[in-house]
């Protein structure tokens, strides 16, 4: 028969174990780094519809998965210190978008990660080619070439313009250029001209528009950059006050006063990167699985701005809207 002695011993010995053990578990949970550009306001909905596409994949924050979210404020030069503490963290897998992912492939050649971009990846050197990207990346694609030539097309639909102007952000010098390329090559299919505004600060963006209303193209081409979307009520006002027919990349826009819209929708993508970041944790990997095209695109229109700009919306374009604000 066991002593009262050892058996004080044992259990006392099983009882310092369990905190070990927890700890043991703990540290057996994949964690994913979440870097972003932006801040955490802005893109709440995007992190949610993340952990969206992880629940179905069977990930569930604090149950079987840890997330370390990293948000640069909108400062693109705090993003290379963010990505480095990650991977000296050693996270699973690395869950980012637009410049991040360039910013996160220069940390690290090993830990797999997942993007969300606006650019041809492929040409822009992040990935070997859609099908099969090689590599430690791979992820979701927002916007072609062919996408961009859609939204100029819906736009001329709506505004009878001969010139139009390109608003981008030198400081996201790759997705500002894809864009200038993008358009011009589609605006000079249809004999249209392009005209470039730069601005990568929210004083810029008004050194912008006062560019545009002493030259006065036709109508205003926002490009696809965070610091647009986290300056979208700036770029709305401005719009408005100067009665400027603008398109824009997302519903975010045309929701708070924005002409019109059309694009990606960036929740369905972030759920879509959560869903190949939940296959990669699986044990996918990323050079095998392919880079996609977003699933899901909008159209959305405000009537009632156009109403104010003096424009009719053709039945066309009202039949095609997925939403119409009235």
């Amino acid at each position: 028969m066991m002593k009262r002695r050892e058996f004080i011993t044992l259990l006392g010995g099983a009882a310092a174990a369990w905190p070990l053990a927890a700890r043991a578990q703990q540290a057996a949970m994949p964690v994913i780094g979440f870097l972003s550009v932006a801040s955490p306001d802005t893109y709440a909905p995007m992190a949610t519809a993340f952990r969206q596409g992880l629940g179905e994949a069977g990930y569930v924050e604090g149950q079987n998965v840890a997330i370390e979210y990293r948000f640069a404020e909108n400062q693109i030069n705090r993003l290379p210190a963010l990505a480095a503490d990650l991977v000296r963290q050693r996270v699973t897998v690395i869950a980012t978008h637009a410049t991040g992912a360039f910013v996160a492939k220069a940390a690290t050649a090993t830990i797999p990660i997942v993007f969300v971009i606006a650019e041809d990846p492929v040409r822009l050197g992040l990935v070997a080619s859609l099908a099969r990207p090689g590599g430690n990346v791979t992820g979701v694609n927002l916007v072609s070439a062919e996408l961009v030539a859609k939204r100029l097309e819906l736009l001329l639909e709506l505004v009878p313009a001969r010139r139009v102007a390109v608003l981008v952000n030198p400081a996201n010098a790759m997705r500002a250029e894809s864009t200038v390329k993008d358009l011009q090559a589609a605006a000079g299919t249809i004999g249209r001209q392009i005209q470039v505004l730069n601005a990568s600060t929210s004083r810029e963006i008004n050194a912008a528009f006062k560019t545009f209303l002493r030259e006065r193209p036709d109508a205003l081409f926002v490009g696809s950059d965070v610091l647009f979307s986290s300056r979208r009520t700036q770029l709305i006002v401005l719009a408005a006050r100067h009665a400027i027919p603008a398109t824009y990349d997302g519903r975010q826009f045309p929701e708070i006063g924005g002409l019109m819209s059309y694009g990606a929708s960036l929740p369905d993508a972030f759920r879509q990167m959560g869903s190949y970041t939940g296959r990669i944790l699986k044990g996918a990997t990323p050079a095998d699985l392919p880079v996609v095209q977003a699933s899901k695109l909008e159209l959305v229109i405000n009537a009632e701005t156009a109403r104010m700009l003096g424009l009719a919306v053709p039945d066309k374009l009202l039949v095609a809207a997925d939403e119409v604000i009235e």
